[in-house]
């Protein structure tokens, strides 16, 4: 976990800096180019944070990391509608209105239930992979990881005024 921390608060400054609407900001606001290649290397110290966590024998590691490859692509597109909600977010802050906070926060109830389903629904694939005691513990890890992701955000995200 240790090794994560410092990719995920550069990666977290770097897409918040962009979505910064203040007119001060001179910063070059980041490309999609430049958030895929923080979002690989996200992903590259997840990997290696869960590799080492789960200590996969060579059977695990050959069922579990094609089942991953999936779920980690299938993640991504929800932490993209995260990332649009946010943008939206970071747009409206200043002249948020009672509408635009229900909306937006529908939203994030519905990204929220995105994440929850992804798991259920590939919760028989890990145990298949992994056996229930293992699949668990793989939770357990993804869940952290994805808390301190959401506690990065958070402490960057203003509230509203």
């Amino acid at each position: 976990m240790k090794h994560l921390a410092p990719i995920v608060t550069v990666w977290i400054s770097l897409i918040l800096a962009a979505l910064a609407q203040n007119v001060d900001v001179t910063a070059t606001p980041l490309t999609d180019t430049d958030i895929q290649l923080l979002r690989s290397n996200l992903q590259m110290g997840k990997n290696k944070i869960i590799a080492d966590t789960m200590q996969f024998n060579d059977p695990e590691s050959t069922a579990f990391w094609p089942v991953y490859r999936d779920y980690a692509h299938d993640q991504a597109a929800i932490a993209d509608e995260r990332l649009k909600v946010i943008t939206d977010y970071a747009k409206h802050i200043d002249k948020m209105d009672d509408a635009k906070a229900k909306d937006l926060s529908q939203k994030m109830f519905n990204i929220e239930m995105k994440g929850i389903n992804l798991q259920q629904e590939y919760w028989p694939r890990f145990e298949k992979a992994l056996g229930a005691k293992r699949a668990a513990k793989f939770f357990q890890v993804d869940n952290r990881l994805s808390l301190m992701i959401d506690v990065q955000l958070a402490s960057e995200i203003p509230l509203i005024p």
